[in-house]
């Protein structure tokens, strides 16, 4: 059985196609093969989550209520998930929550009672895998068109699927070419 309880997903590119700034639910689309993984994670009883940074928030062209909306739509199309969090801040902000900082991180493994290193972060940035590492999560980069091809992540998986059954099988993908 796998150490991991709670699995953590990045929800842009990740769960649904990454529409910068998106505001608008109706552009929520679920990726291809994300069903069948969540629904693997949950019927394993893996802890679901997930994640997001909305700088739009904090220059004023996203309110949280858009966020909000958005968040509802992904749940409503791919089902509930047991926490999802957003740093709504820019970059230049500074914040604890903005990877490569752990603190989004950190706050959705409290609000799942589960410690940081029961937890599985899946994203598709360095600076996820680095926000994973300093909270102590494991990390599996899928690696999207914001995925830098010189990347250092330790685990790669060349989709959500392979990811998921990694984690479900208990054994580590292997750092994969992009």
């Amino acid at each position: 059985m796998s150490p991991i309880r709670a699995v953590l997903l990045g929800r842009d590119g990740i769960l649904v196609e990454d529409v910068p700034g998106n505001a608008d639910p109706d552009r929520v689309r679920p990726v291809a093969g994300v069903h069948e993984a969540l629904a693997l994670l949950r019927f394993h009883g893996f802890r679901t989550g997930f994640l997001t940074h909305e700088p739009g928030v904090s220059h004023g062209r996203l309110t949280e209520a858009d966020v909000r909306r958005v968040d509802a739509r992904v749940e409503e199309l791919l089902g509930p998930f047991d926490v999802h969090g957003v740093c709504p801040h820019a970059p230049a902000d500074g914040c604890h929550c903005r990877p490569p900082e752990p603190g989004l991180i950190l706050w959705a493994a409290g609000r799942l009672c589960t410690a940081p290193t029961d937890c599985a972060v899946i994203g598709d940035t360095d600076a996820h895998m680095e926000a994973a590492h300093r909270a102590g999560a494991h990390a599996i980069l899928v690696p999207t068109a914001r995925t830098r091809p010189e990347t250092t992540a330790q685990h790669t998986a060349p989709d959500l699927g392979t990811a998921v059954r990694s984690l479900v099988s208990g054994r580590p993908v292997s750092r994969t070419a992009r």
